[in-house]
């Protein structure tokens, strides 16, 4: 097991230690004895952006499959074993990972370890026909439920397939859609695991509580003797030019709410001085009521309800900078385009003032701070650095690197990229529901009828 130090340096006093396993898994320890709880992340090198056209929604698909039994665990007691024992669980998928992790208490942590271990090397032992069609069928209603049923809630989809062009592995995201969860099978299902879920793709960070040597200890015992595979391809290629040169639109008419303007903007690849650049420069347009769209579209004109300007970052393809406006009342989006157009104008033009600089970057430490002060925000955070930027160390340092972008390198980002040639655009405009039209008419009708006879 091979061992690298880490330098207090520029960590806030934070420590971690990496460690390497003969099969290839990352193991990185963080102690912290401040309360009794230990943090159990892992994080495989697999996402949306791995899977292949005809065959979307794997990914998040084994999200759901590593809780639903594995060689020594049955049916849900992934789950029962955690809770049982007082810790949390849960996972997650993204474009670019998937992750696993549980909250427990200290005294609890050898549980976690093996409950981890044993699906990442067993799991194809509970893998059957019953197993993959009763999840698929619990994915498909979250997608009815979270995305195809709900107010906006396909906005985030039709956005990153106009931004990320057909053919590109960030354009279609996590959920995938009914016709390619309907097409996989059961072998489909067996060689995305057999690819992915493997230690030598994965990281595991273990934060809190903890005994360093009896942790790598179980960690050697438990997952030490899990074989690695070597047949990963490579990630398809992600780069894109630095804008897109035209604004992409589409007018979408569903039953919503309200009128709503959401846009999404290319913007730098996480991990560069740009990227933090940019987030600094949304934060000060649309971070919160302090921030200028919301002063200026909710304060001021009254024009809108919402609006808000956040970054999504990505690693392996151009980030994305996600703008959301709920129009006030009849306001038209014109009016609601054509003042975000002017506010990003202005500031591409005169850049931020001091103190908004002062408060963005304060902002953006506090958001770093919190997810560092929990030792479950800490465990992620340490497996994303390591994972999409090889070097867990990185995630003590990331907010030194905000905190030293200049004021002329954030307005040299909005000026370059936040402009109406480099967006996709979603314009939505409300229709009735036809369910609701009817029992209007009904209830009309019934009214007229009641009048009639009472005359």
């Amino acid at each position: 097991m091979g061992h690298t130090a880490t330098p207090e340096a520029q960590s806030g006093g934070l420590t971690a230690t990496e460690h390497r396993l003969a099969n290839g898994l990352r193991v990185v320890l963080s102690e912290d004895h401040l309360t009794p709880v230990a943090a159990v992340c892992l994080w495989y090198d697999v996402g949306s952006r791995h899977e292949v056209k005809g065959r979307t929604g794997l990914a998040h698909l084994f999200e759901h499959l590593m809780f639903q039994g594995s060689g020594s665990v049955k049916g849900t007691g992934h789950f029962e074993l955690v809770q049982g024992a007082g810790g949390s669980p849960n996972g997650t998928t993204s474009f670019e990972r998937t992750n696993y992790f549980e909250t427990m208490p200290a005294h609890q942590l050898e549980l976690a370890l093996w409950l981890e271990a044993d699906r990442m090397g067993s799991l194809l032992m509970a893998l059957d026909q019953e197993n993959l069609d009763n999840q698929r069928d619990v994915v498909k209603n979250e997608r009815r439920q979270r995305y195809d049923n709900v107010p906006y809630g396909t906005a985030f989809e039709k956005l990153t397939a106009l931004l990320y062009p057909d053919g590109h592995p960030y354009h279609h995201t996590a959920i995938g859609s009914m016709a390619d969860l309907d097409a996989a099978s059961l072998e489909d299902a067996r060689a995305f695991f057999r690819t992915y879920y493997a230690p030598n793709n994965a990281v595991l960070s273990i934060v809190g509580d903890i005994d360093p040597e009896q942790t790598l200890a179980w960690v050697e015992k438990y997952f030490g003797s899990i074989p690695s595979h070597d047949g990963k391809p490579a990630p398809r290629d992600g780069s894109l030019p630095d804008t897109i040169g035209e604004q992409l639109r589409e007018v979408v008419e569903e039953t919503v709410p309200a009128r709503a303007m959401m846009a999404a903007y290319r913007l730098p690849h996480d991990g560069t001085r740009e990227c933090d650049a940019a987030d600094l420069a949304l934060t000060v347009l649309g971070g919160g009521e302090s921030s200028r769209l919301y002063n200026r579209l909710v304060r001021r004109d009254r024009t809108a309800v919402a609006a808000g300007f956040g970054l999504l970052r990505l690693a392996g393809a151009p980030s994305l900078g996600w703008l959301d406006v709920k129009t006030s009342g009849d306001v038209e989006v014109p009016v609601i385009e054509a003042a975000v157009d002017e506010e990003l104008a202005r500031f591409a033009a005169e850049g931020p003032t001091a103190e908004e600089m002062e408060r963005a970057q304060a902002q953006l430490e506090r958001e770093w701070l919190d997810r560092l002060g929990t030792v479950a925000g800490r465990a992620d955070e340490l497996c994303r650095y390591a994972v999409l930027f090889g070097d867990p160390q990185l995630a003590f340092t990331a907010v030194k690197r905000v905190l030293d972008v200049t004021a002329e390198e954030v307005r040299a980002v909005a000026k370059a990229r936040l402009r109406p040639d480099n967006r996709a655009v979603l314009v939505y405009e409300p229709v009735a529901d036809e369910a609701e039209e009817a029992e209007a008419a009904a209830t009309d009708g019934t009214t007229e009828e009641n009048e009639e006879s009472a005359q």
